[in-house]
């Protein structure tokens, strides 16, 4: 079984920057070998892709957050992290990290098995 734990949500003025930690641990759970991802999801909207890392450390973002969100992870900790910079009141939401057991890591949510409880983001204007 694979747990994973969201940190470091909160709230903060536009143009202010947090950043997300997502603690994974479980037997034989190894990041260097998953695919892991931030999702996000905002009342009344769709859950929505915001940043994936594969395996081999590539990565890729919603549009939405290019130029302002970065990815990363510290497979010696088994930890995920999201820098969120310029932050917008339109990134209001609940953030999950998610992960799963593949080598490309994309922004489709069923590509995940494993989901984090969440972290509540909010910026005000």
């Amino acid at each position: 079984q694979v747990q994973l734990v969201e940190f470091g949500g909160g709230s903060v003025q536009a143009g202010g920057s947090l950043r997300l930690s997502c603690a994974a641990s479980g037997y034989s759970f190894n990041s260097y070998y998953m695919g892991m991802g931030w999702f996000r999801q905002a009342p009344g909207k769709e859950r929505e892709g915001v940043a994936a890392i594969s395996r081999d450390r590539s990565t890729s973002y919603a549009d939405s957050v290019k130029g302002r969100f970065t990815i990363s992870k510290d497979n010696a900790k088994n930890t995920l992290y999201l820098q969120m910079n310029s932050l917008k009141p339109e990134d209001t939401a609940m953030y999950y990290c998610a992960a799963h057991f593949g080598v490309v890591a994309g922004l489709e949510g069923d590509e995940y098995k494993y989901w984090g409880q969440g972290t509540q983001v909010t910026v005000s204007s």
